[in-house]
């Protein structure tokens, strides 16, 4: 059976679109075939019959078609349309009068589970009891309204008086029972012959297969959830539903041990509080970390563009077109500083580039334009005005991006005005950034080792700000209420875990803080306490990084990331352009080590002139040293500049090849690289390939750098930028630590030396525990080399290995975290 197609019909292409996106992120397999009916035919706002008829034929794959409708003449258009379409289709077509969102929410997550046509008629209809249900009547919804009394017979069917098999489970997720986890339950449980219901407090029980219901129970970190089901896999339904709750969705975990963290039976009461006694919870924080230091407000300037003005006649096609440049324009822009970055930084600034080439700018702007002869910035405006308007009303994660909507708009508007746009403010000293919200283009450019903390007064868990802030390492609290009243310059302490953010912190409470702005540079060389050395240098992705990296007391540079020559070019730079950017690097350290990687392009850093744009699988594909495999000339004359660089400064120069995972490669890759001229050559270990023949490839190269970000990404299987994996891609996971400890163990036995430079050994912890492994160097963010150095310090050599064998013999990531502390202390 095929999945039953859903058609969204909308006045609003954009409420459509934006719609569809929030329903299909919450099934696992893509979902089913969806189509959005929406805007009229010239790109205007309104429903067109003809649009309708042929959307649900491109969806109908002969299970049937549910139609979703937001309101009004919608309604009207998609009854005419079944006349439109073939008879024996009409039979197999539901046009359901439900909640637009609620409703096509629903519909998608039972259609992705196999439902059929009725069920996932049935399940949309009643889409919106669960909401009434839950506000007790306060919507004004009636006990007569459609879908009421098919809603009471659902419930009284979904509340069996003896269940055949019933569980309890504690929440364990940071987010709870929000609508990713809501619809990941919804999507399991179709798949056992049971009826599964769940129940908080003494509200009366949801169906697990109702994502909207299950959101509904509010049920947050530590809630207790009764789960009850009835039919012939009822025990195995109800473990199941236990198990993912249990487990947290391989999302990021409460601590529920916590001083403070509320109990299970606490937190069942909070969830059971009417909505209005849980309004004003206070800020949030939604990345962890507790530093200190003065503010920075970024202050937005864009003023509303005149409403009076209007242009002549002969002018509007003119206006027209100059929207429409300054909208690409701004694309294009955020586009170039998406090639910049990588990750989530990356995926954020793509959405937005592709939001600035949303087809409901011009539909919302050419009216304004050709008919009320408006400016092209005060159309804009309107515009943008509009559009957010109908991402609140659509409420949750739309709201959410409310921001970046208008960071458009601000940005076009600077485009139009030749005004500058507004943004962070550049500073050399280091800052906690306070803000009203960021918007991506904000949040990307932050240079982690200068902003201590982000501050802001709007956006949540999943807002941008929050999910940039996490990979960018930066402490984060949300929902700060008047934090931009803050006077620049005022010394706060922000704990991005509690959400506390305490204004002028006295001594005592400076005291707690792990991030203090006063800690001073580290002063080499790095060692334990007995005296066993380690050389601790900084990550270096341009030659900005390198006046902090020497101000923070690097001891060289042990990962020089040199992709920022190439990227958003077209064409391959020069050899003396290269050479110049290499020597800003190498003259900063001099006679110190710099360990330069080779060009790093492919997966989630494309070059148009060296690597495709079709491959199905990048991560997987034609990356790293494998490059020179189709173009061997970009290699050789990055070699070549690298060498004529190195000859002009006192560095210690060593080249290493990424992404190496045979023997072959590594002895290809060492031939070009001392043909060139280089006389310290070594190759990256990011493959468990690699690892694996750690001391055959030893016996080629002078030393190796182990990769933990790619290493974990390939040994453990999961995408290293996907949060539900975020568990997987824990440092901390044992079969991670025993590769690291065989490339150790090679090194040792042929005295090669071996560093670490992915982000694991930025954790004092963790980095004491990479020694105890074999490692002989650390690499890291220049801010994280003091607490680094100061933990390997304080420790022996000898406790390093203790705490290794302890981490290495755990059975999951938690447990050698646990057992290396108990050691470390």
């Amino acid at each position: 059976m095929s999945p039953v197609g859903v058609v969204a019909v909308s006045h609003s292409p954009a409420l459509a679109e934006a719609a569809i996106a929030l329903a299909l992120e919450m099934t696992s397999d893509g979902g089913p075939a969806i189509a959005a009916a929406a805007g009229t035919a010239d790109g205007g706002t309104g429903t067109d019959a003809a649009r309708i008829a042929a959307a649900i034929a491109e969806v109908d794959s002969g299970d049937g078609v549910v139609v979703i409708m937001d309101l009004g003449s919608a309604i009207m258009s998609a009854e005419l349309a079944l006349e439109f379409v073939d008879s024996g289709l009409v039979e197999r077509v539901r046009l359901v009068a439900a909640p637009f969102v609620e409703g096509l929410l629903a519909a998608v997550v039972r259609a992705a589970g196999g439902a059929a046509l009725d069920e996932v008629a049935e399940e949309a209809s009643g889409a919106l009891r669960p909401k009434l249900e839950h506000l007790g009547g306060q919507s004004g919804g009636r006990s007569d309204e459609p879908g009421a009394e098919n809603g009471a017979a659902d419930a009284q069917a979904n509340e069996p008086d003896v269940p055949d098999a019933e569980a309890q489970a504690t929440v364990r997720n940071v987010a709870g029972l929000h609508a990713r986890p809501a619809s990941v339950i919804a999507g399991i449980v179709p798949g056992f012959d049971a009826e599964v219901t769940l129940a908080v407090g003494d509200r009366p029980p949801v169906s697990a297969a109702s994502p909207i219901g299950i959101a509904t129970l509010a049920a947050g970190p530590g809630t207790l959830v009764r789960i009850a089901a009835r039919g012939l896999q009822a025990g195995a339904a109800v473990e199941e539903v236990r198990r993912l709750i249990e487990e947290g969705f391989g999302e990021e975990l409460a601590d529920l041990t916590a001083a403070g963290a509320p109990s299970a039976s606490e937190a069942t009461a909070t969830a059971a509080l009417a909505p209005a006694e849980r309004r004003g919870t206070g800020p949030l924080g939604v990345s962890a970390g507790r530093v200190i230091g003065p503010v920075v407000v970024l202050r937005r300037s864009v003023s509303e563009p005149d409403a009076a003005e209007r242009l002549p006649e002969d002018e509007l096609e003119a206006a027209l077109a100059e929207a429409a440049e300054a909208r690409e324009r701004v694309a294009v822009d955020y586009e170039a500083r998406a090639a910049s970055v990588s990750g989530e930084r990356r995926t954020v600034l793509e959405a937005t580039a592709a939001m600035a080439r949303d087809d409901a700018w011009a539909a919302g702007m050419e009216p304004r334009i050709r008919r009320s002869r408006l400016t092209p910035a005060r159309a804009t405006w309107e515009t943008a005005d509009d559009l957010a308007g109908q991402y609140r009303r659509a409420g949750g994660v739309f709201a959410e991006r409310v921001t970046d909507l208008l960071d458009v708009r601000n940005r076009v508007l600077a485009a139009i005005t030749g005004e500058q746009p507004p943004g962070v403010p550049e500073r050399r000293e280091p800052y906690i950034l306070v803000a009203d919200d960021l918007a991506p283009a904000d949040t990307v450019t932050l240079d982690p080792a200068i902003c201590l903390a982000i501050v802001t007064e709007q956006g949540g868990p999943t807002s941008h700000t929050a999910i940039i802030a996490r990979e960018l390492g930066l402490p984060a609290v949300v929902g700060r209420a008047n934090a931009t009243s803050l006077v620049d310059g005022t010394l706060v302490l922000v704990d991005g875990e509690t959400g506390e953010v305490l204004i002028d912190p006295d001594a005592t409470a400076q005291a707690t803080a792990t991030g203090v702005l006063t800690t001073p540079p580290f002063v080499g060389p790095g060692a334990t306490s007995d005296g066993h050395r380690v050389v601790l240098g900084s990550n270096v992705g341009a030659p900005r990084d390198v006046a902090r990296a020497v101000e923070r007391g690097a001891e060289g540079v042990g990962l020089f990331r040199t992709e920022f020559c190439f990227l958003d070019r077209d064409i391959e730079p020069s050899i003396p352009e290269q050479v110049a950017e290499y020597r800003q690097v190498f003259a900063a350290f001099p006679d110190q080590r710099v360990v330069v990687r080779t060009l790093d392009a492919g997966s989630d850093k494309p070059l148009p002139f060296l690597t495709a744009d079709d491959e199905p699988n990048p991560a997987l594909g034609v990356r790293g040293v494998r490059t020179a495999r189709r173009n061997p000339d970009v290699l050789e004359r990055q070699l070549a500049a690298i060498a004529e660089a190195a000859q002009h400064e006192t560095a210690e120069i060593w080249v290493m090849a990424p992404m190496i995972a045979t023997l072959a490669e590594t002895q290809e890759f060492a031939a070009r690289a001392r043909g060139a001229g280089i006389g310290t050559v070594g190759v990256m270990i990011e493959t468990p390939a690699a690892a694996l023949t750690a001391s055959e490839l030893m016996g080629v190269v002078d030393f190796v750098s182990i990769g933990t970000n790619d290493l974990a990404q390939y040994t453990l299987a999961a995408d290293r930028v996907l949060g539900d994996l975020a568990d997987l891609a824990d440092p901390w996971q044992p079969a991670l630590l025993r590769l690291i400890g065989l490339v150790g163990e090679a090194g040792s036995a042929t005295a090669t030396p071996v560093g670490v430079c992915g982000e694991a050994a930025a954790e004092p912890a963790l980095g004491a525990v990479l020694v105890g492994l074999g490692v002989t160097s650390l690499s890291m963010a220049a801010r994280a080399i003091t607490p680094v150095g100061r933990r390997l310090a304080e420790l022996s050599i000898d406790t390093c290995r203790s705490a290794a064998a302890a981490a290495t013999a755990a059975s999951d990531a938690h447990g050698a975290r646990e057992a290396a502390l108990a050691i470390l202390g």
